[in-house]
C-alpha cells in the first residue's frame, strides 16, 4: 500500500512539473512574438475585450429599448448576464487561487508589456470574450456572427499571452468559463424570462 502511495505521488509531482514547464515554455514562445504587427494586434485586442464585451449588449438594449423590440431586450439580457457571470466568477476564482502574474514569477523569461493588479488565473478578459462570443453565436448561429466572434476571442486570448499577463493554462480556463457561463446561462435566463417578461 505505501508503495502505491508513493508511486502515486511521484506521478503527480511529475506530472505537476510538466504541466508547469508547459505552461511557461508555451507562454515563452508566445511572449517572445514581438513583431510590430503582432504587438499592436495584440495591444488592440487586449484593450478591446471589455470594452467589445460589455459595449455589445448594452447597445442590443438601448436599441431594443428605443425600437420596443422585445425579443432583442431579451437576446441583451442573456448576452449580458452571460458575461457578467463569466467576470464575476473569473474574479472570484482570481482571488481564491491567487496565482501570481507570469512576470512577476518569470521575469527572466517573460516580458511584461503591460501590467494587472489582479492574480493570474483565470484570465478575465477572455472568459468575457469567450462569454460573448458563444452566447452570440448561440442567439444567432449564422456563419457571418461565428466565425468574427470566434475569431475575435481567440485573438484575445492569444493577446494576453502575447502580452505576457497570462499563462495558457490561464487563458484555456478562461475559455471554458466563458463559454461554460454562456451555455448554462441559457437555462437560467428561462427563468429570468419569466419573472422579467411573463414569457
Amino acid at each position: 500500500m505505501r508503495r502505491l502511495i508513493v508511486i502515486c505521488f511521484s506521478i503527480l509531482l511529475t506530472t505537476g512539473a510538466f504541466g508547469q514547464n508547459w505552461d511557461i515554455n508555451t507562454l515563452h514562445k508566445v511572449n517572445s512574438m514581438d513583431g510590430r504587427f503582432v504587438r499592436n494586434y495584440s495591444k488592440a485586442l487586449s484593450r478591446s475585450a471589455p470594452y467589445i464585451s460589455v459595449g455589445v449588449p448594452v447597445v442590443m438594449a438601448a436599441y431594443a429599448g428605443f425600437s420596443k423590440d422585445k425579443a432583442l431586450l431579451q437576446d441583451a439580457l442573456y448576452i449580458g448576464t452571460s458575461v457578467a457571470e463569466a467576470v464575476v466568477l473569473t474574479y472570484g476564482m482570481k482571488h481564491l487561487i491567487n496565482r501570481e502574474r507570469p512576470y512577476d514569477r518569470y521575469p527572466d523569461r517573460v516580458h511584461a508589456y503591460s501590467t494587472e493588479s489582479s492574480p493570474s488565473f483565470p484570465s478575465g478578459h477572455t472568459a468575457a470574450a469567450f462569454s460573448l462570443a458563444t452566447s452570440l453565436s448561440i442567439k444567432y448561429p449564422k456563419w457571418y456572427v461565428i466565425a468574427p466572434s470566434a475569431v475575435w476571442a481567440c485573438s484575445v486570448g492569444f493577446s494576453r499571452m502575447n502580452e505576457g499577463v497570462h499563462y495558457p493554462s490561464d487563458v484555456m480556463a478562461g475559455a471554458a468559463i466563458g463559454a461554460g457561463c454562456a451555455v448554462a446561462n441559457v437555462y437560467i435566463n428561462r427563468w429570468l424570462n419569466r419573472w422579467l417578461f411573463g414569457s
